[in-house]
């Protein structure tokens, strides 16, 4: 069956660093693009960045422009986001998404907190 796991959430103080990553089994993943939305407290779900099937053209939203980094590796199945200087406006439960022809699948999430 169709499985996006999120890890490398946590607890940060601002100015901090993370790195998430998502594992993908169960499709076809390089014919998938994928992304890393974001849902904080009290407010709606919101795409954070997106890479195509083969990398390359990359998107992000502006309030993380010059400080997240989403990276795909068709080889191993897996869609990273690399966060460096985090605010607490970052924290959110930060969830995969695969989308392709043939779907849209999510994963579970993962909790980002930034706090001092």
């Amino acid at each position: 069956q169709v499985q996006l796991v999120e890890s490398g959430g946590g607890l940060v103080q601002p100015g901090g660093s993370l790195r998430l990553s998502c594992a993908a089994s169960g499709f076809t993943f390089r014919s998938y693009g994928m992304s890393w939305y974001r849902r904080a407290p009290g407010k709606e779900r919101e795409l954070v960045a997106n890479i195509p099937t083969a990398g390359g053209s990359t998107k992000y939203a502006d309030s993380v422009k010059g400080r997240f980094t989403i990276s795909r590796d068709n080889a191993k199945n897996t869609v990273d986001l690399e966060m460096i200087s985090l605010k607490p406006e970052d924290t959110a439960v930060y969830y995969c998404n695969a989308r392709g022809l043939l779907g849209t699948y999510w994963g579970q999430g993962t909790q980002v907190t930034v706090s001092s």
